[in-house]
């Protein structure tokens, strides 16, 4: 029979001291190369500004800024430049109304008309079911029309009872449909239930306590504050600013301008279960429900293609979840007032980051996400930012949809121009109208589009935006057996009847 040797006291005593004080020590992430990858990926994707913060372990440990606030006007952009988050704002809603059920003033599952008994959908059976839950996880189904806050110019309160016109596109509860116009309805819930704006909420629940000192919902606080960041549009010797839009609005689903400094303090609180600074804000149980999956999102093929080893995506409440190595990922992205967010955590290895573009047209966010990620946690090097770039520079070669296709040649309207002017009216979308100028017809929609129409064939125009970031739209005239125009169909809306 062998025996197993025996060890001596002092083999003993080594043993002990090895497994006490020599424990493995963590990989420290090499934060100056991760300085110079995000340098070298701004200036590859041609962003005029871009700031970056992280956080590991509840302290923030790296935070700044890369490039321009404007482009050409040499004004660096830093940690405290203000950046619009656009739907990583819907977190900040879920988060108040999570405060609300801490309380026990309402719950998840409560129905819409419970705290809105003027809130109507266009099918009964869903305005009467619908519940918060519901408008936080996008499945009621009905139909997104951004144009209502983008162009309809609408406040909060008739976005919303415009809302009961909006098609039941998908059957109720059935599958994931983003939708913005929900998230608005939900924070006017927050602010019936707390008796409050959800302005007032957001700014004195989260933000003061958080210390986010320079994070604003509205956009006149954002247009008399210093170091803002431009909106941009374009890519490469074609980018150009733009001013600020007034997207107040949209509120609860998109409005909050923030910095990468300030939303590190909001990942700090979502990274150390609810609490910030020994002062809980969320109660632990609602945290971890805001970041559980609620709804199945599918999983596309280009993702499949990049992520081999993904099993699951699936949406929270107000966040995107999926697996990374093994992890699970909470993650949001945002694109407003060209702008672009990615809000990013691994609540499991306490890491998380933001990233905040001034290009409408960047991508560079969530590339940025995985390569810090990567970083924090050892994983094999790879350029994310590189390989996003090729994808994108590939996706661009494709041709737009061919301008003479589909018309007939050699018509002419049937009536004289004048007869095609005047007033169109829809119940979801307001009013179009239609004028001859400078003998050519000009379409007006809202304060912004503005369309120069040139006329195609039979009864349908090209309608060349004046803003040029619109594109084109086709505008047809529907003529009645008179004949006399009855409606006007505008590309991407609907048909507008004509307004005698």
């Amino acid at each position: 029979m062998r025996t197993r040797p025996r060890l001596h006291g002092a083999a003993l005593a080594f043993l002990a001291l090895a497994l006490t004080v020599l424990p493995v020590q963590a990989q420290q992430p090499d934060l100056a190369e991760l300085d110079r990858y995000i340098a070298d990926a701004v200036e590859a994707w041609e962003i005029p500004g871009l700031a970056v913060a992280v956080v590991r372990d509840d302290s923030v440990i790296f935070a700044r800024g890369y490039g321009e606030r404007t482009v050409g006007s040499g004004e660096p952009v830093d940690e405290h430049t203000l950046f619009a988050i656009a739907s990583t704002t819907k977190a900040f809603t879920v988060a108040g109304l999570g405060m609300l059920v801490d309380q026990d003033v309402l719950d998840w599952d409560d129905p819409v008309i419970r705290w809105l008994p003027e809130f109507r959908l266009q099918d009964p059976y869903v305005t009467l079911h619908v519940s918060i839950r519901d408008l936080l996880t996008h499945r009621v189904g009905v139909a997104r029309e951004d144009q209502l806050w983008i162009a309809g110019r609408f406040d909060r309160p008739e976005v919303m009872r415009r809302a009961r016109h909006l098609p039941q596109v998908e059957p109720f509860r059935a599958q994931y449909a983003y939708n913005n116009i929900m998230y608005m309805v939900a924070g006017e819930v927050l602010a019936a239930a707390a008796g409050g704006s959800w302005d007032e909420f957001i700014q004195t629940r989260l933000f003061e306590p958080l210390g986010m000192t320079r994070s604003t919902t509205r956009s006149a606080v954002v247009a008399r504050r210093a170091n803002v960041a431009s909106s941009h549009t374009g890519s490469g010797s074609g980018v150009r600013a733009m001013p600020h839009r007034d997207y107040d609005a949209l509120g609860p689903a998109g409005s909050v301008f923030s910095s990468a400094h300030d939303m590190a303090q909001w990942l700090r609180l979502h990274l150390s279960g609810g609490e910030y600074q020994g002062t809980r804000l969320l109660e632990e149980r609602t945290l971890d429900e805001m970041h559980q999956a609620q709804q199945v999102m599918a999983v596309g093929a280009a993702t499949r293609r990049r992520f081999p080893t993904q099993n699951f995506a699936a949406y929270g409440l107000a966040w995107r979840l999926h697996d990374y190595h093994g992890r699970k990922v909470v993650q949001h992205t945002g694109n407003v007032n060209y702008m672009r967010t990615q809000v990013g955590m691994i609540p499991s290895e306490g890491i998380g980051v933001v990233v905040l573009a001034n290009l409408s047209s960047s991508g560079l966010q969530t590339p940025l996400m995985y390569k810090v990620f990567d970083v924090l946690l050892d994983l094999p090097e790879r350029d994310w930012a590189g390989e996003y770039l090729a994808e994108a520079r590939e996706g661009q070669g494709g041709g737009g949809g061919g301008n003479g296709s589909g018309r007939v040649e050699g018509t002419t309207p049937a009536l004289a121009l004048e007869e095609y002017a005047g007033t169109y009216a829809d119940s979801l979308f307001g009013d179009v109208s239609v004028a001859v100028e400078e003998g050519g017809l000009v379409l007006r929609y809202g304060d912004e589009l503005v369309a120069d129409l040139e006329h195609w064939h039979h009864e349908t125009f090209r309608g060349a935006w004046r803003e040029p970031r619109w594109g084109t739209a086709t505008v047809t005239f529907v003529l009645d057996a008179r004949p006399r125009v009855r409606a006007l169909e505008l590309q991407g809306y609907t048909e507008f009847d004509r307004v005698r």
